[in-house]
């Protein structure tokens, strides 16, 4: 059987210029696309603002979708970068930082496909690191019913699109858009310019926006009886002698590069806002009339599944039954606390940056006379009481002589209780630092399972002090 080998990650050799005009602002600005390091992922640098403020293209970092998706930190925003993104996501480049001298992404001829070229001619390096793929594992799904809006990802080995958009027009209809592999984007999607409907352009003009529009960079679609005066006003506008509605129902000053152009844009924009997830992805996205906001909704989605996925990834599951580092005598010998208050039996790893421990929860203990004897459970107060000591033997051995300290907890934070813990249950405790311990002050998150399923966690905040001077 032939082992997969591990996909790299990847950057481009060269450096690529490029300048244009901002579809909304008019303005023209200047881009350098640089090489970046690994684990690096996509920034934008503003170099015209003092102190020249980068921008993660992250989810967390969206602060507009209502003519493309725009990204703010730092103090400093760049706007419609989901064409670049989509280019850099089809060519499986991981890693470039973007220097830009104004606020939004030239908008060139409306697709991603001159930046792919441009990206192809720099030529790509690969990186030493592993790509780090998100591989989704479960459905995540994501629906705005009222505007028939639906998302869904599904576990598939590869990156496969799926986009329908239906926008209840005569001359648009319903189309379908589709890729089987990412592979596939550079012929099937980059080429792909993004469309607006005409009352949408006029609409647009009125608000003083699309200064940078020009008819080459945008399909506009006819969607109501036009007179030759409004048309005459158009191509004024946009510095066309005529502009008149071709037989597909779209202006004729461009022809359509694809019969479906404009669902296949769609797959473009969500292949370049999937990148706000901060990984390349792993999974078959299926979209029905999606857009930019419902497309940054839905990254945000599976960045929270990344996210309850590392904390099950991080605790291991450990065996109740293996050799004990410290027994329950050696336990007193750090911990002052004794029976019925002792509880941690077992200490089962113990590092400078976490500690696992063990309490066998059985029913001879005291507090079931009295706390639901009728239904014996574990209380939630005594699984963090438990957490508790067991974070103290973490931080009582970072001082030669633990029996002369005292851990006193300062603070419990988004602690939440996640299943019922019963007598013949074995909890194990594990307590990881969350930052260095300073000045005798430690923090921790913590997490308590049995078996496999987590049944409390919480962050804690401890002080060690010194109880005898002896």
């Amino acid at each position: 059987m032939l082992l997969e080998m591990n996909v790299k990650q990847r950057t481009i050799k060269n450096e690529v210029e490029i300048s244009g005009v901002g579809l909304h602002t008019g303005k023209i600005v200047s881009m350098t696309i640089k090489p970046a390091p690994e684990n690096h992922w996509f920034k934008f640098r503003r170099v015209d603002l003092e102190g020249q403020p980068e921008i993660l293209v992250d989810a967390d970092n969206v602060t507009d979708t209502s003519r493309g998706t725009t990204i703010s930190q730092n103090g400093a925003s760049v706007s419609t970068i989901e064409h670049l993104m989509a280019s850099l996501i089809g060519l499986q480049i991981d890693n470039v930082l973007i220097d830009i001298d104004g606020p939004e992404i030239p908008i060139l001829d409306g697709s991603s496909a001159i930046f792919v070229k441009l990206l192809e001619e720099a030529g790509f390096e690969e990186q030493d690191a592993d790509r780090d793929y998100y591989e989704i594992s479960n459905n995540i799904h994501y629906a705005e019913p009222d505007r028939k809006v639906e998302i869904l990802g599904m576990p598939m080995d590869g990156y496969r699109l799926t986009c329908m958009i239906d926008f209840n027009s005569p001359v648009l209809g319903s189309q379908h858009a589709a890729i089987t592999s990412i592979e596939d984007f550079k012929a099937e999607i980059a080429s792909s310019r993004t469309f607006c409907f005409l009352h949408e352009l006029e609409m647009l003009v009125d608000h003083g926006l699309i200064k940078g529009g020009d008819l080459s960079n945008a399909i506009v679609i006819v969607d109501k009886e036009t007179s030759p005066e409004e048309l005459q006003k158009l191509a004024h506008l946009f510095h066309k002698e005529t502009v008149a509605v071709a037989k597909e129902g779209i202006l004729n000053n461009n022809q359509l590069r694809h019969q479906n152009e404009p669902a296949r844009h769609k797959l473009l924009d969500m292949v370049g806002d999937l990148a706000l997830v901060g990984r390349p992805l792993k999974g078959h996205i299926m979209a029905a009339r999606p857009g930019h906001a419902a497309n940054v909704a839905f990254a945000k989605k599976i960045k929270e599944q990344i996210k309850k996925d590392k904390t099950r990834k991080k605790i291991k599951v450990y065996d109740p039954n293996m050799p004990a580092l410290y027994d329950t005598v050696e336990i007193m010998k750090i911990l002052p606390h004794r029976q019925p208050m002792l509880m941690v039996d077992k200490i089962l790893e113990l590092t400078e940056t976490y500690v696992v421990g063990l309490k066998n929860v059985t029913m001879n203990e005291d507090l079931f006379m009295g706390h639901f004897p009728g239904a014996p459970l574990f209380p939630g107060v005594l699984q963090v009481e438990a957490m508790a000591q067991t974070g103290g033997i973490l931080v009582l051995k970072t001082v030669p002589d633990p029996e002369n300290w005292l851990t006193l907890f300062l603070k419990i934070e988004n602690a939440r209780f996640k299943a019922q813990v019963t007598p013949g249950d074995s909890v194990i405790f594990r307590c990881d630092l969350m930052e260095p311990i300073r000045r005798g002050i430690a923090k921790m998150k913590g997490v308590a399972m049995v078996g496999e399923k987590i049944v409390c966690e919480a962050e804690l905040m401890a002080q060690i002090v010194r109880v005898n001077n002896n």
